[in-house]
């Protein structure tokens, strides 16, 4: 069996997914896209083919290190999510050439089902209380929202009041036990993520997300140091290398690595089982769509120390196309009590609709997250 095309297609709400065709007639379906930078992502994609076109698809850990290594330069958002996206679709084809899930592949599953959690407020918080409500209502047992707008590196204490209000506001509509996790995003500067990381401690949270950016290694000390709430991030470091040193230094207590970003299956695997040595929870990054959510179930169900997991199903970003809409068999991620159940078909465990994505990407998108400045004019992290 050998690889003879990869084709992309960009389709709303903002997502990039890719088919891999073989000579033998099995198709495998990948998600890689950076959100905001699709198109490059899939010129990295069309670029990387070079490499792949004639290939034999079971080779995937041949063809990974070939993607990686075999160019001078590599890492990096773009480059490694068009990997990513690459690996999800070879993976997919072995499994139905096979006639087994990834994760049987992988070892079989240590769990039945996966914890998950909804997301609530958008970029700028709103009504949380309400939102948690309903999320609770339709079986979730725990919610992330945003912690902040923009804040200043030395900012205001009505900022901080504000997000002490919003996740009192959530914990007051749901339950004690309701998990609440926390994401500042990383547009919280080290001064006042100190200020916030503190204050937040009494508040029992699921976690604090991206404290300060992951690059900041030195402020994430400083943050360690003032709360003993759990630390995670990762949606935005690319490789277990990369990873590496957060585990080394102590700095996290849950590694987010996103399966559409960093590296695929393969490497995401090889992430979790770094992170099980340092008995650091597992909770992948996925506000994407349902190959990328299927790539994590296939990790998930193999990695004793995944503890939650990201969907997107109603997130704010999917307007007109959700979770859902791309798929044949609606109901193969079913929510139940706060839990999803692993996939079971071959592959991925997902059918795409490939009839809806060929329509779909007739529209396209030009999707670019929101853009902010602090009152002084100059740029705000979002």
């Amino acid at each position: 069996m050998n690889i003879t095309r990869l084709e992309t297609f960009l389709v709303p709400p903002r997502w990039l997914f890719l088919k891999i065709d073989t000579d033998e007639g099995v198709s495998g379906w990948g998600e890689p896209v950076v959100e905001g930078r699709a198109h490059t992502v899939q010129a990295a994609v069309n670029e990387l083919a070079d490499l792949l076109i004639g290939r034999d698809p079971g080779r995937i850990e041949d063809l990974w290190q070939l993607m990686h290594r075999g160019g001078f330069y590599r890492g990096g958002a773009v480059f490694m999510s068009a990997i990513a996206g690459i690996d999800q679709a070879l993976w997919d084809i072995k499994g139905k050439v096979l006639g087994a899930p990834v994760h049987s592949l992988l070892g079989g599953q240590c769990r039945d089902r996966m914890r998950v959690y909804s997301w609530i407020g958008g970029d700028r918080p709103a009504d949380v209380a309400g939102a948690a409500r309903a999320a609770m209502a339709a079986g979730f047992t725990a919610i992330k929202m945003n912690a902040t707008e923009e804040m200043t590196y030395l900012d205001v204490p009505s900022k901080i009041d504000a997000v002490l209000e919003r996740v009192q506001a959530v914990r007051d509509a749901t339950s004690p036990d309701f998990g609440i996790a926390v994401d500042f995003h990383g547009r919280v500067h080290l001064p006042m993520a100190r200020v916030l990381a503190r204050e937040l401690d009494s508040m029992r949270l699921l976690f604090i997300e991206e404290p300060v950016l992951s690059e900041n290694l030195e402020a994430l000390r400083e943050v360690r140091r003032v709360t003993t709430t759990p630390l995670a991030l990762g949606e935005r470091l690319y490789s277990r290398w990369e990873f590496k040193a957060v585990l080394q230094e102590g700095l996290a207590d849950v590694l987010q690595p996103d399966l559409s970003h960093a590296g695929g299956i393969t490497e995401c695997r090889k992430i979790a089982s770094m992170a099980e040595a340092y008995d650091v929870a597992l909770a992948p990054h996925c506000p994407l769509g349902p190959i990328a959510l299927a790539a994590c179930l296939q990790v998930d169900a193999v990695s004793h120390n995944a503890a939650i997991q990201e969907q997107s199903l109603g997130i704010h970003y999917n307007q007109g196309s959700d979770l859902l809409d791309y798929l044949e068999d609606k109901a193969v991620f079913q929510y139940a009590s706060g839990f999803v159940a692993i996939p079971q078909g071959p592959g991925l465990g997902i059918e795409v609709n490939e009839a809806v994505v060929r329509a779909q990407a007739s529209t396209g998108h030009r999707w670019r997250n929101p853009l902010w400045r602090h009152a002084d004019g100059s740029v705000a992290e979002w």
